[in-house]
């Protein structure tokens, strides 16, 4: 038994009863419990294959390598619009839960078939982002700026780059790249702990606001 796990499924939430009802129907499959991400977590063979969570409208099970799963029934969602891998099932009451539970089992056979399989993702390279006029104005000018930029992980220069093509307003485009500057100069991403404190390193999970 896992301490962490334990209090996340005991939790008096809206979505107690669906999400333990969730975690019935998981542990019928021959996957682990573990607890990571502050969310349970399980694996085969030491591989992440899926995780439980809750949010403010519905509780969920994402899998990893959902984006390659067949989804035959058409039920598995990007929980956001430039996710490439992970997919996952919504769920708002403990009925669907029921009513899906052989689904759920289906998909889980699925994710452990794939994973043991050995297949990968294959992501969108960088390039394929576009970067802001008004971002590329201030890499021109800056050669500082841009051997940071370049130096950081795929993942932190896509961060920033969606983050952002998201404004509409040239204006506000512009705020945000000044804001932001000075964090890739220092080689952090978007999301990144810059005070230490967070127990998620490198991400920020906000531990230093209860200081």
């Amino acid at each position: 038994m896992n301490a962490g796990v334990e209090d996340f499924y005991a939790k008096k939430t809206h979505w107690q009863t669906a999400l333990n009802t969730l975690r019935k129907i998981i542990l019928r499959s021959q996957l682990t419990e573990t607890f990571k991400w502050r969310n349970p977590c399980y694996t085969i063979d030491d591989k992440n294959i899926l995780i439980v969570s809750q949010f403010k409208a519905y509780c969920a099970v994402s899998f990893f390598k959902g984006a390659l799963l067949q989804d035959k029934a058409g039920l598995l969602q990007k929980p956001g619009a430039d996710s490439q891998a992970i997919r996952l099932l919504k769920y708002t009451n403990e009925t669907e839960v029921f009513e899906q539970e052989q689904l759920i089992l289906t998909y889980i056979q699925e994710a452990v078939d794939l994973e043991r399989s050995g297949t990968k993702l294959e992501f969108k390279q960088i390039k394929a982002y576009d970067i802001p006029e008004e971002f590329q104005e201030f890499l021109d000018r800056d050669d500082q700026l841009k051997f940071a930029f370049n130096t950081l992980t795929p993942g932190r220069q896509k961060g920033y780059l969606l983050h952002f093509n998201a404004a509409k307003q040239a204006k506000t485009r512009v705020s945000r790249i000044q804001k932001y500057i000075p964090r890739i100069l220092s080689g952090k991403g978007i999301y990144d702990c810059t005070c230490g404190k967070s127990k998620r390193l490198p991400s920020c999970d906000g531990s230093h606001k209860n200081l």
